[in-house]
């Protein structure tokens, strides 16, 4: 139980699913969480169910299961400029000077602030949708890192 006291989870969306089935339209729940301790590490993780809690709950477990470890400079930002494509979302993360803060969008803001980075510009490009845009903002910390192939 120590795990839940050192991560820091923040739910970035809660979707309503529907399906047609035989006898009508079955509903169930789309959970996106982004789970980070704030020092170096972050995960993203779905959860899908019919309970709207339990959705969280499983998108939590996914996000922890998943975790990246993030290389963050003594300024807190990033090492370099990076622009990754996900599907059709793109985002552009720059290393910012200490005191800038993290000038970012939801999403990018939120997968940043929980990772521990605190000086960030970023710009999205494309796709609106939070799951892509999730997953390229943290495939762009990953990448940040000097020595990481491009």
């Amino acid at each position: 139980m120590r795990e839940d006291k050192v991560f820091e989870e923040k739910v970035i969306e809660v979707s309503r699913v529907s399906r047609t089935v035989k006898g009508g339209k079955r509903i169930s729940f789309r959970a996106l969480v982004i789970v980070g301790d704030k020092v170096s590490k972050v995960g993203m993780g779905l959860g899908k169910a019919t309970d709207v809690s339990v959705s969280i709950r499983k998108a939590s477990d996914a996000a922890k299961k998943h975790m990246e470890k993030i290389t963050i400079t003594e300024q807190g930002t990033i090492e370099r400029e990076v622009v990754v494509n996900i599907n059709s979302a793109k985002i552009l993360l720059k290393p910012a000077p200490e005191g800038t803060s993290i000038i970012a969008g939801g999403v990018v803001r939120s997968v940043c602030e929980l990772s521990g980075v605190r000086n960030l510009v970023s710009k999205s490009f494309g796709s609106n949708n939070k799951i892509n845009i999730a997953r390229a903002t943290i495939g762009a910390l990953l990448k940040s890192a000097v020595g990481k192939n491009d």
